[in-house]
């Protein structure tokens, strides 16, 4: 048995999985934000004690003689500072907390943003940790003198609490802003900048590597035997996109969440004036290419608030998916820019709206409904172009993934048979578990994983049909138009 763990922003998810992939066990427990202005904060112990109380949930079922090893994902881009035990000398900042800006600046300018744009492979800001750290280190000296160890994944903390190993792996530390992303080290230039000692810094690691084994102390802590393996694991967005049924160059998921984003996997970092977010990932040799979207599953979501008839109390998606059925590809000739709260790619305007274009007389709720929907897909196919790559596979993972019509929108318009994955809250359980099976021989290649996603109850394919994609081509030329023609109107 392999034991995994999520250590996200609102719960810690366990999860005990099987050699064969098989789930014999989940459960979860809920952690609290401290808010405090615009600075976001949470205790690094409430992760370790949510991680103990659960695995000993496990042991009550399941023996730990049985545990073959211990791997983790977390949420990415914290600050936790920990002395030389592994205690947390303050509380973690988060990575939506934004008291850095000033910081930021300042080592922008001590280096230039060149230097740091083709070190760390991504945009300079506030919400990276190094900036973080420099923040700390000027207003709040006493802590940053008790500081022995900086962490930058909330996994990290727990693994260190376990074994008494300061490590991280690279796709975490990679958006840690002070990561040489082509070397795959820490850039002690940066770090100089920032007034960080490289020996303060975490180990770097794969995600398959076995960073120690649980101490004694960690041992009675948690309860698992002296000695269990305990991996590097990976940050929540190389778990995520693994789980998404990507690997390899050519590769794309699209992440239907309220926002959204099209992460690609590539064998080189890709920069463009969107700011590309450029992350290392499990398979070693390739990088993982976020490109974010603001507008996705909230236009679902508005277009069905807007069209669930007002006496009910709450959205009737089934509703909306009983009209998409109604409607024809390309919506009788309306189209709609999907920019409801301006976006940042494939377009960068933090003023554009949602824009209906050619409604007659004839235009019906149906056409409307999925007018938005094709935007969202003609979006995310403008973005797909903007990566450079020509899709080979492409995989659809989130909320707005359960909308088969939608689904079958995407594999229209983007011309390609598309991989819709569902339980989401799962899959990256069986992701992270790929890493101990890699590193106990008993899959060759990361790629084994993905491939055999498609072949379980997790996955739907969806078939691109050629007359509906001859209708899409032609929209999708009119659509690139759209927005250069009513730009001008945003703002006013």
């Amino acid at each position: 048995m392999i034991a995994t763990f999520d250590i996200g922003t609102t719960a810690v998810k366990g999860v005990l999985v099987e050699d064969d992939g098989r789930i014999l066990e989940s459960a979860s427990a809920e952690i609290r934000t401290i808010y405090d202005g615009n600075h976001k904060e949470q205790d690094p112990d409430s992760w370790y004690e949510a991680f103990c109380s659960l695995s000993r949930q496990f042991f009550a079922i399941y023996p730990r003689e049985d545990i073959e090893g211990i791997i983790m994902s977390g949420q990415m881009q914290d600050v936790i500072l920990t002395d030389a035990d592994f205690q947390a000398v303050r509380t973690a900042i988060l990575y939506s907390d934004g008291r850095a800006e000033e910081e930021a600046e300042e080592i922008s300018r001590a280096l230039g943003s060149e230097y740091l744009l083709k070190v760390t492979g991504n945009h300079y800001d506030g919400s990276l940790p190094l900036p973080k750290l420099l923040w700390v280190r000027r207003h709040e000296p006493e802590n940053w003198e008790r500081t022995a160890h900086v962490l930058i994944s909330s996994k990290d903390y727990v693994i260190g609490r376990l074994t008494d190993v300061a490590a991280g792996d690279l796709t975490a530390c990679a958006i840690a802003g002070g990561m040489d992303l082509t070397h795959m080290k820490w850039d002690e230039k940066i770090l100089t900048a920032a007034g960080v000692d490289p020996a303060r810094m975490p180990k770097l690691c794969r995600p398959h590597q076995v960073v120690g084994g649980v101490t004694e102390r960690g041992a009675r802590e948690s309860g698992y035997l002296p000695g269990t393996r305990v991996y590097a694991g990976v940050g929540d967005a190389g778990a995520t996109t693994l789980a998404s049924g990507i690997a390899k160059p050519g590769e794309y998921n699209i992440n239907l969440g309220t926002s959204g984003w099209v992460a690609a996997v590539s064998d080189h970092i890709v920069q463009t004036e969107g700011g590309v977010v450029n992350l290392a990932a499990m398979p070693e040799q390739c990088y993982i290419n976020v490109v974010p979207f603001l507008n996705a599953g909230n236009v679902h979501r508005w277009i069905s608030r807007v069209f669930t008839p007002g006496e009910r109390r709450e959205i009737d998606y089934a509703l909306i998916e009983q009209i998409l059925g109604e409607s024809a590809p390309g919506s009788h000739g309306v189209m709609f820019l999907p920019y409801l709260v301006g976006e940042r790619f494939p377009v960068m305007d933090a003023q554009a709206r949602g824009t209906y274009v050619g409604i007659t007389p004839e235009t019906g709720r149906a056409d409307l409904i999925r007018a938005c929907l094709e935007g969202v897909a003609f979006s995310i196919r403008q973005g797909i172009r903007g990566l450079g790559r020509e899709a080979e596979k492409i995989s659809i993972i989130g909320g707005g993934a359960r909308s088969q019509a939608w689904s079958q929108i995407f594999a229209d318009v983007l011309q390609k048979p598309v991989w819709v994955y569902r339980n989401a809250d799962v899959l990256p359980a069986l992701a992270i578990a790929s890493s101990v099976l890699l590193d106990q021989g008993k899959i060759t290649a990361y790629s084994e994983f993905t491939d055999q996603l498609q072949d379980t109850g997790y996955c739907s394919i969806y078939q691109p049909d050629a007359d509906s994609a001859a209708i899409y081509d032609a929209q999708y030329e009119k659509y690139l138009r759209l927005y250069p023609a009513v730009k001008e109107y945003y703002g006013a």
